[in-house]
């Protein structure tokens, strides 16, 4: 159950996000399909490729004071969309670095803050 929350979670991030940065293109009109399946996508990337990232530049991330994290996030959104596209065919497309960046940034914000609303109790 935990998991199907934090991917309707991951999911909505993701719409506003499309929404908010005009870098970000959704084409097709499947509905939640495309949110769905980008959502598993940006979640094996983030599980897979973001701790190797983290590992390679570390010093960059101590030098920042963590900073370069926000750097990573975006790179593994854009990453994750180049995957969903070629892979999977799904049309999520983010058009460069930059709305990258910014999308990686509302994608966080907005995971936490619903993240935060719909808190599980951990003793169950």
């Amino acid at each position: 159950m935990k998991l199907l929350v934090r991917w309707v979670i991951t999911s909505l991030a993701l719409l506003a996000a499309v929404w908010l940065v005009p870098g970000i293109v959704v084409y097709e009109s499947s509905g939640w399909i495309i949110y769905a399946v980008m959502a598993v996508v940006l979640g094996l990337v983030n599980a897979i490729v973001r701790p190797i990232l983290k590992f390679l530049t570390c010093p960059l991330i101590i030098l920042t004071l963590g900073l370069f994290v926000l750097v990573i996030n975006g790179i593994t959104l854009w990453l994750a969309s180049a995957i969903a596209v070629n892979w999977f065919h799904v049309g999520f497309y983010v058009t460069d670095f930059w709305s990258a960046f910014l999308g990686a940034l509302i994608v966080s914000v907005v995971t936490v803050i619903l993240s935060a609303l719909v808190r599980e109790d951990e003793g169950k």
